[in-house]
């Protein structure tokens, strides 16, 4: 898990090195694009319960916004809020809802 995880966010950290614009809605775009979908993979089947297997996994989307230009100094709720992201706990529980709706 450890070691997948940090795969993933060097995908996420490697955005900001990869991107010359600082375009805050480009960067965000790109982690939706290509980070996001490999954090969320197989949530359906493995869905982290244990609090510091979430935490893992959100320390890679907390990590990425926190190199956003302006995002510096503010907490990871208030990031979540300016850029109209879900903490990705919030996402796996919509998911595990809509699938046990079906």
């Amino acid at each position: 898990m450890f070691v997948t995880l940090l795969v993933k966010l060097t995908v996420a950290l490697a955005i900001h090195r990869s991107f010359v614009s600082r375009d805050v809605t480009r960067l965000i775009r790109a982690y939706k694009t290509y980070v996001r979908p490999l954090v969320e993979s197989n949530t359906v089947i493995w869905s982290p319960t244990a609090i510091g297997d979430v935490d893992l996994l959100e320390r890679v989307q907390r990590k990425f916004t926190k190199k956003l230009p302006g995002m510096q100094n503010l907490p990871y709720t208030e990031r979540l809020k300016l850029l109209n992201l879900d903490s990705l706990e919030l996402r796996r529980l919509r998911v595990d809802l809509i699938s046990n709706l079906i």
